[in-house]
């Protein structure tokens, strides 16, 4: 643990899908000086994330999904991403797999981790996520994906030219960290020619 940091409150705010905490603390700044703050964090687990791409066809596959965080700031509420989920006791890598075939119906081998462990908003959210990338191809298409309807999930499944995808980052379309992440990533790494 951290001892430029000692916790002296806990408080349970909400637990629903998700836990909403407020803590009390102390920390110690740079100066030396001891300090106390609050905070709030919301722990709904860790997750997993793969971009599916397919470098002969110069294709990846996203999913478009209500998401009322970006309908509560008065847009649509339908996002652009790749495909997800939280781990719920899986290691990252299978939590990854599952994924992938549940919500886009595709059964995907040749996973690679492209960035571990990463923090999307670290000023309040605890989720870590593992950002994988993964070829995808016709042999691999088992379902027609969609996610879980008792999860509340009503996914569509989008096969789109990588070029596109990076012009949709490049609008604004496709405004989700974890996405805008692997493509960017798929292109630093020449994954797919443009």
């Amino acid at each position: 643990m951290n001892e430029r940091v000692r916790v002296t409150n806990k408080e349970l705010l909400a637990e629903s899908w998700g836990k909403l905490t407020r803590w009390s603390f102390d920390l110690q700044r740079r100066s030396g000086d001891w300090q106390s703050q609050i905070r709030e964090t919301y722990d709904r687990g860790d997750g997993a994330a793969t971009l599916l791409y397919n470098p002969e066809k110069r294709t990846v596959v996203l999913i478009r999904q209500f998401r009322f965080p970006a309908y509560f700031n008065k847009e649509s509420g339908y996002l652009l991403e790749v495909c997800a989920g939280k781990l719920d006791g899986d290691d990252p890598l299978t939590c990854a797999k599952k994924e992938a075939e549940e919500e886009t119906g595709y059964r995907v081998s040749d996973v690679r981790v492209a960035f571990p462990k990463t923090y999307m908003s670290p000023g309040s959210v605890t989720e870590r996520l593992w950002l994988f990338v993964a070829l995808y191809d016709a042999a691999g298409k088992v379902s027609d994906g969609g996610g879980h309807l008792d999860e509340g999930e009503d996914i569509e499944v989008l096969e789109l030219p990588f070029a596109q995808a990076l012009e949709k980052v490049q609008s604004g379309e496709i405004c989700d960290g974890k996405t805008i992440m692997l493509l960017q990533y798929a292109a630093l790494n020449r994954l797919i020619s443009i």
